[in-house]
């Protein structure tokens, strides 16, 4: 029986302080939970919301989806190639098919995992229980453990609940950039009844409320915990980036010596420092981010 024990993690993660003029001329304390020195492939949230599932799976492959620059593709990959399991990837977009593999895909490839393309008007009727079982039927994947996309359903809901419980007294807000809401489902879940939850949401529409609700039911019956979202700071949504963000980015790395990611933790980081300067946080606040992830090498 495969075991996520061989994985050997650091938990709980490092909560480290990190002393910023741009907090601390409004009373705002900074620290950084170290989620992305969990392990050095299944890194941060993947970590919390990837175990649960591979245990569930009880030994079969595992199948999940994603677009081109997916990070829950890339950490499934390597799951499946730490463990032994065998992966596949629904990939959003049939015209990707006959294109070079960018470098995220193509570390997906190496780790073993096999790359399905599909259109995107597919990818959209996924979770449709007739359209999912065709997806699987051509992919050959009938047997497989289905994780969906971003790796968010109730077993990572309760995975990511863990994350709170380590910041239970250690900040009154605890902030976390979303893509598909599972793990600020369950990080609120797991703080104290004081503490609140702050979502940066990395993707424009401003539908995640109702989805990290919907999580919030399935894993634990009713919504828990007091948390917010901000849908203010996507810059243009997933995957999209500005110069300005670029050189916030740069600018955090030169002052902290923490490496930026740029799709997620860039996008938080950057709002709040926003949201301090609008005074969102009352003075003595102690504020802090989650760093779910770090740079993906290009090569």
């Amino acid at each position: 029986m495969t075991s996520t024990d061989d994985l050997r993690p650091r938990l709980p993660s490092p909560l480290r302080e990190a002393a910023d003029d741009r907090f601390a001329r409004h009373g705002v304390r900074l620290l950084l939970k170290r989620d992305d020195l969990i392990h050095p492939e299944l890194i941060g949230n993947k970590w919390r919301k990837l175990v649960p599932n591979i245990e569930a799976a009880a030994g079969r492959g595992l199948v999940t989806f994603g677009g081109a620059y997916s990070n829950h593709l890339r950490a499934t990959a390597a799951a499946g190639r730490l463990l032994g399991l065998p992966t596949v990837g629904v990939v959003r977009g049939q015209e990707l098919a006959d294109r070079p593999l960018n470098p995220s895909l193509a570390r997906c490839a190496a780790d073993g995992m096999r790359l399905r393309f599909i259109d995107r008007a597919t990818y959209r009727r996924k979770a449709e229980p007739e359209t999912l079982r065709a997806v699987l039927r051509a992919a050959g994947a009938e047997d497989a453990y289905v994780v969906p996309e971003g790796g968010s359903n109730a077993e990572a809901v309760r995975g990511c609940r863990a994350l709170g419980a380590e910041l239970r007294g250690r900040a009154d807000v605890v902030a976390v950039a979303c893509g598909t809401g599972g793990t600020l489902a369950g990080l609120a879940a797991g703080l104290a009844p004081e503490q609140r939850a702050l979502g940066i949401p990395v993707l424009k529409g401003g539908f995640l409320t109702a989805e990290v609700e919907a999580l919030q039911e399935r894993a634990f019956g009713a919504r828990r915990g007091a948390w917010s979202l901000d849908d203010r700071f996507h810059f243009g949504g997933y995957a999209r980036t500005t110069p300005e963000l670029d050189a916030f980015a740069a600018d955090f790395e030169h002052r902290h010596g923490v490496p930026v990611e740029r799709l997620y933790v860039a996008k938080l980081l950057y709002g709040l420092v926003a949201l301090a300067d609008e005074g969102a946080f009352p003075r003595g606040t102690t504020l802090a981010a989650v760093v779910t992830g770090r740079p993906f090498p290009e090569v």
